[in-house]
């Protein structure tokens, strides 16, 4: 006898009956789940972590987030409070207390007047450095990390040893070096000086082959090349979309490293109509102390909340492009 048959040989009071027991079979499951999610919470909250899988929060991380939080916005408040006073008020009253006047716009509108505009320059040369110097070295990086992540050739393991040796060595340690290696080619004192150095990354280049060989399936290159794609297609098409993750982490960290750059400029700038922002707004600072100088830190100030702005508005905006690019890795499948 077939299920079909012997279901429709059952009265409505059994049929009834069966209901209510798949119905108390199914609140006695849940009663079962609901206690070992209690369980799991009590578990949980004794240990001061969080688990995975439950929505409750730990109160220690919770804290400790709290006082990092503080302790890294506390610059930008700095300067968001003191932005808003006149040079009187800034060395008269609290640091994080306003002044006697609202004087932020007056701020901004003698930032960009003061010394016949020279701080829109120092803006436009930054602008350029970043999107010239910060854009090659992000294109590079896209490059080179992809050949060496696809790609097998004789000298692929030293290529590696230099890359992490590039690495190892700070930045600061080749200025002088690339200062007198420029001098040589007459080229201090130029955009070039700026640029050329900029467009190396070691650690981008490292980033960009990492993630490559994680994020592109070789077997979708395969793919490609038998149906008759070329390299260069394979990799405008199918590659490049799927490293928008790790391009957007790569760009942030050399835009943020060029935009923040202060001791190349340093050494191989001496006209100010090629300064940088952070070499102008340091000129600033110390005019103060030179002879005859006039003091002027509520302009420095409000010039340096003026800086931050941009790069706040680029982590803001590409922010989960750039945590799934720092991610990459970090789960092995």
């Amino acid at each position: 006898m077939t299920a079909a048959t012997t279901s429709t040989t059952l009265t409505p009071a059994e049929l009834k009956a069966h209901e209510h027991a798949a119905k108390a079979a199914e609140k006695a499951r849940q009663k079962r789940v609901a206690k070992d999610e209690a369980a799991e919470r009590r578990r949980a909250q004794k240990s001061g972590f969080a688990n995975v899988n439950n929505p409750r929060r730990s109160v220690l991380m919770t804290i400790l987030c709290a006082i990092f939080a503080v302790y890294c916005l506390f610059p930008f408040v700095y300067l968001m409070i003191n932005a808003t006073k006149t040079q009187a008020d800034f060395t008269s009253t609290f640091g994080l207390g306003f002044g006697h006047t609202f004087a932020l716009w007056d701020n901004i509108v003698t930032v960009f007047t003061y010394h016949n505009g020279i701080f829109g320059r120092w803006l436009v040369n930054t602008l350029i450095y970043v999107v010239v110097g910060a854009g090659g070295a992000t294109l590079l990086a896209i490059m080179g990390g992809y050949a060496l992540a696809k790609f097998r050739f004789p000298g692929r393991k030293a290529v590696f040893a230099v890359i992490i040796g590039s690495i190892s060595v700070p930045g600061i340690a080749l200025a002088v070096p690339q200062f007198l290696l420029f001098a040589k080619l007459g080229l201090t004192n130029t955009p070039w000086a700026m640029i050329i150095p900029s467009l190396i990354s070691p650690f981008g280049l490292y980033l960009m082959w990492i993630f490559s060989e994680q994020a592109v399936p070789t077997e979708l290159l395969e793919a490609a090349r038998v149906d008759g794609a070329s390299e260069f297609r394979t990799f405008w098409t199918i590659s490049l979309p799927l490293l928008a993750p790790g391009i957007v982490t790569t760009a942030l960290f050399t835009i943020v490293a060029t935009w923040n750059n202060y001791f190349l400029p340093l050494i191989m700038l001496k006209d100010e109509a090629w300064y940088p922002l952070t070499i102008g707004l340091n000129q600033w600072k110390d005019q103060a102390s030179t002879a005859g100088g006039q003091a002027i830190q509520n302009l420095v100030i409000t010039g340096s909340l003026i800086t931050i702005i941009p790069l706040v508005i680029a982590f803001l905006c590409l922010q989960k492009y750039w945590q799934s690019g720092l991610a990459a890795g970090a789960v092995k499948e």
